[in-house]
């Protein structure tokens, strides 16, 4: 049995850890609030373009781009965003299993895919098992700006048109709750599934041509689907790691409820003990 002096470090430091937890579930729920309305203010945005270019792509007759025609597939890029710190749950470690698994089934040579690494855990999961790693960007601040993602969305768009990569894929996890994270899989490029439903079929007049402005959106449209999915991937990491230290903070606390009783019966049987030899020694006086 530990002595009361074991014990009563274990609660002491158990209690230390509790007020850390406590402390960073605070701060990511309060990093939450900001990166969940980021989210959903970009939404709009996103909404509006996506039907822009649905209208220009499939509206208009004669009317072709690069970017939304599949091609042979010879080699595929993952772009896959996880976090830069750990202590999130399992948040990062359902993504890398699915975009992992996905790798594993769709190709049978290292040769035939990379990786675009944004998150320092995505990529050393990467580096450790070899696998090529074509662009990466860490270090990307909660409160992100477009201006910091901007040059690997660039380079990611124009690997695709230099025929780098024929198809891009990109996995995140998406906010759904603030207990919800989904992870998710889209397809980047080609641009092949974007469709326009018949509400919001518009007519638009183009000046210039929809050739030439095609060329200049639908970089920016796939820009816009890499920056979307990095604020969402954020306001799952704050979540999954409010959830996480939430439930540390009630573990602790069970902890010290335990440890406390243990130490209150071994006090108790010390001083039982203590008695039992004062009154054993005084009879034994007389």
């Amino acid at each position: 049995m530990a002595s009361l002096r074991d014990i009563k470090s274990r609660i002491t430091s158990t209690k230390k850890t509790s007020q850390i937890t406590k402390a960073m579930e605070m701060v990511s729920a309060a990093k939450l609030n900001r990166a969940e309305n980021n989210a959903k203010s970009f939404v709009p945005y996103m909404d509006k373009i996506q039907e822009v270019v649905a209208n220009i792509a499939l509206g208009s007759t004669g009317v072709s781009h690069p970017m939304l025609v599949s091609r042979p597939v010879k080699k595929t890029a993952y772009l896959v965003i996880t976090s830069d710190r750990g202590l999130a749950g399992a948040l990062n470690s359902n993504v890398l299993r699915t975009v992992y698994q996905a790798i594993q089934k769709r190709h049978s040579s290292k040769d035939e895919y990379a990786v675009i690494a944004m998150g320092k855990i995505g990529r050393e999961f990467f580096k450790k098992r070899g696998v090529q790693i074509a662009l990466e960007v860490t270090g990307i601040a909660d409160d992100t700006s477009f201006a910091e993602i901007k040059d690997l969305a660039a380079n990611t768009v124009n690997m695709f048109n230099d025929g780098t990569f024929d198809e891009i894929y990109v996995y995140y996890n998406h906010f759904v709750s603030v207990i919800q994270q989904d992870v998710t899989e889209k397809k980047l490029l080609p641009l092949s599934d974007i469709e326009v439903t018949s509400a919001k079929k518009t007519s638009y007049e183009f000046e210039p041509s929809e050739e030439e402005i095609l060329e200049v959106l639908l970089p920016q449209y796939a820009e816009s689907l890499i920056y979307g999915a990095l604020l969402d991937s954020k306001a799952s990491e704050h979540a999954a790691r409010m959830t996480a230290m939430k439930n540390a903070t009630d573990n602790a606390k069970e902890l010290i409820n335990s440890l406390t009783l243990s130490y209150n019966r071994a006090r108790q049987a010390a001083i039982t003990q203590e008695i039992t030899e004062i009154v054993g020694g005084a009879a034994a006086l007389e």
